[in-house]
């Protein structure tokens, strides 16, 4: 793999075929003793591409935690909008267009749904880097990253 492509590649993205433990080499070593060769070979194949193709745990905890922050606190200003909305309109003489609340409202949620998409994006995908608070430069390498392996797997369909 050349170097430019090495940089673009995915943290958790499989380059070369990983070193079983120990535990993995006994656990092959019975299925050959049981199973034929063609098969040892499918299966083997079969479980190291979900071995490699699975996210970190640590990345994977990291995502959930950003998108808890990203989406909750415009989520629950939405849903803040609406009850303050509703005790403004009952307790006090003040008269809120309808439109108004809904817009802010929408605009929370909205804001919510982005955040979905900005948590996980920017996440660090490196399983030893944390990032940064806000997470831009994260967000700028992850979404080079993504949008290189889109464009080759287009050019591999084609």
């Amino acid at each position: 793999m050349s170097t430019e492509s090495e940089e673009n590649r995915l943290p958790f993205e499989p380059t070369k075929k990983r070193q079983k433990s120990t535990k993995a080499k006994a656990k092959t070593v019975k299925t050959v003793e049981k199973v034929s060769a063609k098969q040892t070979k499918q299966s083997k194949k079969s479980t190291d591409t979900k071995e490699q193709l699975a996210i970190p745990k640590v990345v994977s905890q990291r995502m959930m935690r950003r998108v808890a922050a990203f989406c909750g606190v415009p989520t629950l200003l939405g849903i803040s909008t609406l009850i303050a909305s509703y005790f403004i309109l009952t307790y006090t003489e003040v008269k809120l267009p309808p439109v108004a609340v809904l817009l802010l409202n929408l605009g929370f949620f909205g804001l919510g749904v982005l955040g979905i998409t900005y948590g996980v994006i920017s996440a660090s995908w490196e399983e030893d880097k944390a990032g940064g608070i806000i997470g831009w430069q994260e967000f700028n390498t992850n979404s080079e990253r993504m949008m290189t392996a889109w464009r080759e797997s287009k050019q591999k369909k084609v």
